[in-house]
């Protein structure tokens, strides 16, 4: 399945996921890890990030101190020029980058700083995080914007009713 069908798939779906989101939150299956970590892994046997980017395109991660601080010395300036140069604080105070599709993206869908990336890039699309349950809200976003995510969801939604 293209891409895009995969992202035209949760729209069309979204209603239902979200339904089965707030269930599965109840529910609380023991194996919900198990679930999500076995299809993300199947996810990723079959799509390239690199032919997408659209997390990189369309969002924008959250840079903790610790980020700044390895990034900016990583560039060769001050945490505050760094600062000042790529990123904003939103509306929850948190720095993200002031714009999109993001500054470090380059033409191929590689990253600049991908040795050095945040960890919110490095973690994402968190589908094969431990306790699932905490951010399975998460998830339904991010099935709006990563294809794999909107793959995984609907995997889950089968295997795991």
């Amino acid at each position: 399945m293209e891409y895009q069908n995969l992202l035209d798939d949760h729209n069309l779906h979204k209603a239902e996921r979200e339904k089965y989101v707030r269930k599965i939150k109840k529910k609380r299956p023991k194996n919900l890890d198990q679930v999500f970590h076995a299809q993300h892994d199947k996810a990723f046997e079959e799509i390239d990030c690199l032919k997408c980017a659209n997390c990189c395109k369309t969002t924008s991660p959250i840079f903790r101190d610790v980020d700044i601080q390895r990034i900016s010395k990583k560039l060769k300036m001050s945490p505050e020029k760094f600062e000042n140069a790529y990123l904003r604080k939103d509306e929850d105070k948190d720095w993200v980058l002031q714009t999109a599709p993001c500054t470090f993206l380059q033409p191929d869908n590689t990253c600049f700083i991908y040795d050095i990336r945040p960890q919110a890039c490095r973690e994402y699309p968190h589908t094969d995080r431990k306790r699932m349950n905490q951010v399975l809200d998460l998830t339904l976003k991010n099935a709006e914007i990563c294809p794999a995510v909107s793959k995984i969801l609907g995997k889950v939604m089968i295997e795991l009713p």
